[in-house]
């Protein structure tokens, strides 16, 4: 069944109002289910968001009626294509996250299917307890997900893979029948096989198959080595085989053969796991540094005999990679020189001691053998932001600039660990014969090292190396009786090759194994058996010129807006919750909707932007939609390991959009806030009536489509720069100064926030600066954000030519409020005119927010402690999104500690969710609240009465204030108020 079939459209209509939860054929949503974490592309017939197991059951009915197919997902991000088809596809991500029942003394936990694994871990953790597969995807994987690759991560050399932990499914079969698999005797798998139904047939067909000698011998023949732990090729049947119904000792259990099946043979609905004690707390990282990839393998080898809890590769591509990323740059504190790879070997202890010396202890072995040239030892606190480094490599691999990616196809084969050096030489002289130096990492003490490819898949001829490497892989792999799959899974991409892996015999008791479970084939089709060519179906047509776009914005770095969308590769970082830290994505985290990602919304820039079939490319209500909960926070700028920056597309966007369909009144009203506000300071007494009164204020925010439960920002009686003028020459301060500084008054503190304003000017002065003040534009952040580009341009023209020759290490130009000075960074370099782009590049380097200028001047020694107050005081600071982004809140923390006795708690917050605009518009206001009710509004509403609340950004002060009655400080206020000089 085709997913442009219009026939069906009516009974899908039908179908979706007989579900409690949601059916949904619009073009926008099949279009975010479209794609995964792979290089697959395919249209679905619709998405289903089943709220019960009811919903699932009917969902099954119609599939087998009309012919179609359910493509189970929960967080999208398989590597295989296994979440790509043109049936329904079914998300289970949204409502199926229940934690239902937790046994601390038998260390199990009964859970469904969408519970992301590292919240799994969360509520285990008080309890000692721990699900210890960890994938680099942990922040968002669902346990569904999971159990369906068998998922093993950076500690299966200790803890096993997801297989081993599973204890018992609760499934729905493909006759729609509700039945639990879990681990039977021998007399009750005998019962099994006398029911006459869908469950006794596949008991029989089990026994039927694994009892056949010659079946078995040929399982035995062809299957990868059994010192192989991960291996994820084709259906676990060699796992049955230990059951003591055959030639083990086991109880028999159809999870063995489940878990890694991709859904193709039944649908989940709970998921029983076992559990494991919390490891030693002490943990410590050897870095060891290699000259090649080689030695690097050899020295996995010497590794293994240490008690390490986690090897793990990184080669110099994906280090190289890391010095790009906003984030990531800051976690290669370790490295040193230029290593081909370097191997990350953990060890843990009850004390640090005890982790040292083991770890201590491996460094002296791999010396003795000649291994290494460097062997850092990281300690446990800065361990966590290393082993990111290591996590982030999947996403950063997007980061490769052009149409040329690392393409996931051979990235998953495990051997041995002793053929392991000999294995990757062969892999990588295959390599060289297609011209390519492919890259590695992952998990070397498992055997596996996640290789790819650097390939076009927009080239028919790449498209075509594309299948001939994987196959030259294939017939490596099979040379060293390996696993093809050792983790990923087998889904569209290694399914193809799964008779050559396991032998024809082997891949027809497949066969016979799916369709006896799935008879009319619904479940996940063309996954692990019959399965289309392994390279049809991709993102991208071959041989299709790829559409320029011309922007206001210069997206040259990435070539071009559409493929800086493009860059996203699936990987899903912007899906984690609160909790797993960072900001980005504020909107995913309030709705759980995959529209609400960033990857959402590459994806649908990709779609249709690649059509271009308009005049206007931009001109779709698909796109408007989502990107209208995007909040510009700028988290993904630095977060998202491939810099997909939304915020610029969202912008450009914008202004792209505006042009065919206008600019709305309200975003013009945001836009021109700056002029508002100086007209309003004329007589700002008249102007607050009118904003603070119920009736006027009413109808302004009713005209406007204004929340009503807003408060609208009063314009002081003053603004900045008339008091600097009138006021400035009589400040107190030292005769010396130290130096000189040009303070950007950004359009909120010159009207709304003047008494900021003319405190932080107060502490720079009585600090010893002297303060400068120019007549500069406003910095054009409100026309950024509402798609007013040629607005936006000027501002940021007339701003660099004034400040060009100004500016320099010596003499910074300085700011408070982060989404404006910030700007100088971020926005101005790429937005500006040709002829100022060197200069404002230049510029950005000179340009600081108040906080960072000020720590690094206590860091220079040139503000002391002795100039505040010894009294104590306990502050909670949030952290604005842009500065997280495009500065650091370490700067702030470092600054508000500076008085002896202030103690200073950050606030584990992501976004306010006001995010300027968007918490004042009407229709914004509800996501707006959700988002701070995730993690801020709860922690300032628990903090005493005499904590101080900080936030550096106005905007994030104005939300504190509605949502929790609290006000909140800049931290200049908090430093002024402390002083004593």
């Amino acid at each position: 069944m085709l997913s442009d079939d219009p026939n069906l459209l009516p009974l899908l209509e039908r179908l979706s109002t007989q579900l409690d939860g949601n059916l949904h054929v619009d073009s926008l949503t099949k279009t975010l289910y479209a794609t995964d974490a792979s290089v697959y592309r395919e249209m679905p017939l619709a998405v289903a968001f089943p709220k019960s197991e009811e919903d699932i059951q009917k969902l099954i009915h119609f599939a087998t009626e009309h012919g179609t197919s359910l493509i189970p997902r929960t967080a999208g991000t398989s590597l295989a294509g296994q979440c790509v088809g043109n049936g329904i596809v079914v998300d289970v991500s949204k409502h199926f996250t229940q934690i239902l029942e937790f046994n601390k003394d038998e260390r199990w936990v009964r859970v469904q299917p969408g519970v992301v694994r590292d919240e799994l871990n969360r509520f285990l953790k008080p309890h000692g307890l721990f699900f210890s597969p960890i994938t680099s995807t942990a922040n968002r994987a669902m346990i569904g997900g999971m159990v369906g690759n068998n998922s093993s991560g950076t500690t299966s050399i200790v803890y096993g893979v997801t297989r081993d932990k599973v204890i018992s499914l609760n499934t729905i079969l493909s006759d729609g029948n509700k039945v639990v698999f879990g681990e039977i005797s021998q007399d009750e798998f005998d019962r099994k096989c006398g029911q006459r139904d869908l469950e006794g047939q596949l008991y029989r067909q089990a026994f039927d198959e694994l009892n056949n000698p010659e079946n078995r011998a040929e399982i035995h023949a062809q299957f990868p080595k059994k010192s192989i732990h991960r291996r994820n090729t084709g259906y676990a049947v060699d796992e049955l085989l230990k059951a003591e119904l055959f030639e083990g000792t086991e109880k028999f259990n159809f999870c063995k053969l489940l878990a890694g099946s991709e859904g193709t043979l039944a649908f989940t609905t709970e998921i029983k796991i076992s559990l494991d004690p919390l490891p030693d707390p002490v943990e410590i990282v050897v870095a060891a540094h290699f000259i090649s990839i080689h030695e690097s393998m050899k020295s996995a080898q010497v590794a293994m005999r240490h008690p390490a809890t986690a090897v793990e590769l990184m080669d110099k591509i994906i280090l190289d990679c890391t010095k790009e990323s906003i984030e990531y740059s800051k976690n290669r504190y370790f490295v040193e020189g230029d290593p081909e790879a370097i191997l990350m070997i953990e060890f843990r202890g009850k004390t640090l001691e005890q982790a040292m010396a083991k770890g201590e202890a491996l460094v002296a072995d791999l010396k003795l053998g000649g291994y290494g040239y460097a062997y850092p030892i990281i300690e446990p606190e800065r361990v966590a932001s290393a082993w990111s480094l290591r996590a982030a490599g999947l996403g950063l691999l997007g980061n490769i600039a052009g149409d040329p990616k690392a393409v996931a196809c051979i990235e998953d084969t495990a051997v041995d660990i002793e053929d392991l050096a000999d294995y990757i030489d062969e892999v990588d002289a295959m390599m060289e014969g297609f011209n390519q130096k492919p890259v590695h990492y992952a998990h070397a003490g498992a055997g596996e090292i996640h290789l790819r490819p650097i390939l076009n898949l927009k080239k028919a001829e790449d498209v075509e190396e594309f299948y001939q490497i994987s196959l030259a892989s294939a017939k490596l792999v099979k040379k060293y009786q390996g696993s093809l799959s050792g983790e990923h899974g087998d889904g569209r991409v290694r399914a193809a090759f799964i008779p050559l892996m396991v032998g024809e015999k082997n891949y027809e008791l497949f066969r016979r194994i799916k369709y006896t479970w799935d008879p009319k084939n619904i479940f996940n089709p063309g996954k692990i058996v019959d399965a289309a060519p392994m390279n049809k179906f991709l993102r991208y047509e071959s041989e299709v010129k790829t559409p320029e776009h011309k922007t206001v914005f210069d997206f040259s770095a990435a070539g071009g807006i559409l493929r800086l969308a493009e860059k996203c590769n699936g990987s899903g970082d912007c899906r984690k919750l609160p909790g797993s830290e960072g900001t980005m994505c504020p909107s995913f985290m309030a709705t759980r909707n995959e529209r609400d990602t960033t990857r959402g919304r590459a994806n649908t820039l990709r779609e249709f932007l690649t059509l271009d079939n308009k005049e206007n490319a931009f001109d779709h209500p698909e796109i408007k939609e989502a990107l209208d909960l995007c909040l510009s926070c700028k988290g993904c700028t630095a977060e998202c390991p491939s810099n997909v920056d939304m915020s610029s597309m969202k912008a450009e966007f914008l202004y792209q959009y505006q042009k065919t369909n206008g600019v709305p009144l309200r975003s013009k009203a945001f836009a021109y806030i700056n002029e508002l506000n100086e007209l309003g300071s004329i007589v700002p007494g008249i102007a607050n009536f009118f904003l603070g009164n119920s009736f006027t204020g009413g109808l302004m925010k009713s005209f406007l489509k204004v929340a009503p439960q807003r408060n609208l920002p009063e314009i002081s009686s003053t603004s900045l720069r008339k008091w600097y003028k009138k006021n400035y020459a009589s400040l107190a301060g030292p005769e010396k100064t130290i130096k000189s500084v040009y303070f950007f008054v950004d359009e909120f503190t010159n009207h709304n926030d003047t008494q900021i304003g003319i405190k932080a000017i107060s502490l720079l002065k009585k600090l010893g600066y002297e303060v400068k003040i120019l007549d500069h534009e406003e910095s054009g952040r409100s026309s950024l954000s509402k798609g007013l580009l040629e607005k936006a341009k000027k501002h940021a023209d007339a701003n660099v030519r004034i400040f060009d020759k100004l500016i320099d290490g010596n003499t910074p130009l300085i700011g408070l409020e982060p989404s404006a000075i910030l700007s100088f960074r971020d926005e101005y370099p790429r937005i500006v005119s040709a002829d100022l782009v060197e200069a404002a590049k230049k510029l950005k380097f000179h340009v600081k927010l108040i906080d960072e200028f000020l720590g690094q001047e206590v860091a220079a020694g040139n503000i002391k402690a002795e100039s505040f107050t010894t009294q104590p005081q306990k502050i909670k600071l949030h952290g604005h999104c842009h500065q997280k982004a495009l500065s650091s809140l370490n700067w702030t923390q470092k600054l508000l500690s500076l008085p002896v006795n202030y103690s200073v708690e950050t606030i584990p917050s992501g976004c306010c969710g006001m995010a300027g605009s968007f918490g004042y518009e009407k229709e914004h206001y509800e996501v707006s609240q959700q988002i701070g009710e995730l993690v801020l509004f709860p922690a300032v509403r628990n903090a005493e009465a005499e904590t101080i609340i900080a936030a550096p950004g106005t905007s994030c002060r104005h939300q504190i204030a509605d949502g929790t009655g609290r006000k909140a400080k800049h931290p200049v206020e908090i430093l002024w108020e402390a002083l004593i000089l």
